[in-house]
């Protein structure tokens, strides 16, 4: 399904904190992965990873492309020209073809444009000053300010970096800012997609994780904003934070447990992605 990001009118996405708190956890975590991928065998590189139908190869070859594109929507927010690059963007049917683009490149050719693409990505994030987080820019969202797009891009690259390292049987990290900002932005992630294709459901929903403690709030309606807190008698979703995130990423089933309220919310991702 294509995309339906919101370049005008009200941002359509708000989470609280410091706008610059992004820029520690997504330079651990992408340089991190670097390393991971440093360090696999000419074997390892063709086990299949958790993304149907991709190898840990076409993996890093996404990313390469993501990363890309992250940077390049920075530089033009700060320049004053967010670009419009995703309004024909499909998620689920796009990113294969440009996979495929690179499939006549060797393992080290790959490798050496991740490494090169996620650098490039992290020193532009690197120069920021204090009020260009606040920024807009392009994301899957639409135009939202640079901190979010961070957060987004973190959030995707978590994701993957556990997509290919537990094929492997490589114990991923879990660095507790990490999964408390992709646990946020992932709980938001589905309304916010979802709303431009009308797959949003309206209403307060609430988080309670554990291993870290994480409570939030998650508003849906024209818009989405995610704050600390809880509210009595909203649907909430109760569990292990980084099992939380599998969930609502799409890579695991929720508990029994969870709210069918939740289950609604998680239909929006679910339709963008083709996903049952």
């Amino acid at each position: 399904m294509i995309l339906a990001p919101r370049y005008d009118g009200p941002t359509i996405l708000s989470i609280d904190g410091d706008p610059s708190d992004q820029l520690v956890p997504i330079c651990r975590q992408h340089r991190r992965l670097q390393a991971t991928l440093e360090r696999l065998t000419v074997e390892q590189w063709d086990v299949p990873s958790r993304c149907e139908g991709w190898c840990v190869r076409d993996v890093a070859a996404h990313l390469v492309d993501v990363n890309s594109f992250w940077s390049a929507s920075v530089i033009a927010g700060i320049a004053g020209t967010p670009t419009r690059f995703l309004a024909t963007f499909d998620p689920a049917a796009t990113p294969p073809v440009l996979i495929q683009r690179m499939s006549t490149l060797t393992i080290d050719e790959v490798l050496a444009q991740f490494v090169a693409a996620s650098e490039k990505f992290l020193t532009v994030l690197e120069g920021l000053g204090d009020d260009d987080w606040s920024t807009v820019a392009e994301s899957p969202a639409g135009h939202v300010p640079i901190c979010l797009l961070t957060q987004h891009a973190l959030w995707d690259s978590w994701i993957h970096e556990r997509d290919i390292v537990i094929p492997l049987d490589i114990t991923p990290v879990l660095e507790e800012d990490e999964v408390r900002s992709c646990l946020r932005y992932a709980a938001a992630a589905s309304p916010v997609l979802a709303s431009g294709v009308g797959g949003a459901c309206a209403g307060t929903f609430a988080v309670e994780a554990d291993h870290p403690n994480v409570k939030f709030v998650l508003e849906v309606g024209d818009t989405v904003s995610v704050r600390e807190g809880i509210v009595e008698g909203a649907p909430c979703l109760r569990g292990d934070a980084v099992d939380l995130i599998e969930s609502l990423s799409l890579r695991a089933p929720l508990g029994v447990s969870a709210p069918q309220p939740w289950r609604e919310l998680l239909g929006g991702l679910q339709t963008i992605f083709d996903s049952v």
